[in-house]
């Protein structure tokens, strides 16, 4: 029987992205979603939780999402997963836009490359993979029991950008298609910002009502 999950924000860098925790609350295992900056800082609520990190998941290649990577992938030894689509993005400073910035920010390669329909395993309880385009080519949202995070796809009352190399606000709104269809009481978990549901969203987001 599957353990409920606990999920744990922690807001980083500049941009202050949401880095989250999906941790197991019996074996305090972890996976650490889109670790974007201050590696010290996560590291820092791993180490007072006594968590196991088991993985890193980028939900895209954006340096404020991959910032921490290489830190977290030195420190523990974990595996860094992201869609086939933005894998060149870990590598090359101009794709995960750190060069436009004024940074040069490098992650380690994937060790796994996610696709549409992937099911990541974590402990006994499910992560669905679906691709959601239009911020990146390869962005992605994990939809679990319960929660769905949307990375930079949606926020909010509001969506990611599309007017950034690799952006398309016409792929984006069929990427929203397919979170509409989950039930309206789960709860979004995004790449930056406050939490919601599904169902408010439907109601107060201009990008996101049918």
């Amino acid at each position: 029987m599957a353990i409920p999950l606990l999920i744990k924000t922690i807001v980083v860098g500049p941009i202050q992205t949401n880095c989250y925790l999906l941790i197991d609350s019996r074996s305090k295992k972890c996976l650490v979603i889109d670790p974007g900056d201050e590696a010290e800082k996560i590291i820092g609520e791993i180490r007072k939780d006594k968590l196991i990190p088991t993985g890193i998941i980028n939900t895209h290649g954006h340096y404020d999402h991959i910032g921490a990577n290489s830190a977290l992938k030195k420190q523990f030894n974990i595996p860094i997963s992201i869609h086939k689509l933005d894998t060149d993005c870990l590598v090359n400073p101009k794709k995960n836009l750190s060069g436009f910035v004024g940074i040069s920010e490098k992650s380690p390669p994937a060790d796994k490359l996610l696709e549409e329909g992937d099911i990541i395993d974590f402990e006994g309880n499910q992560l669905k993979v679906i691709h959601t385009p239009g911020h990146t080519k390869g962005g992605i949202c994990l939809i679990g029991d319960g929660f769905v995070f949307t990375g930079d796809t949606l926020f909010c009352e509001f969506v990611g950008r599309t007017d950034l190399p690799d952006g398309d606000e016409e792929t984006l709104k069929k990427s929203l298609e397919k979170l509409k269809k989950l039930p309206s009481e789960y709860k979004i978990y995004p790449g930056h910002d406050n939490q919601c549901t599904i169902g408010g969203e439907l109601e107060h987001n201009p990008y996101f009502k049918s």
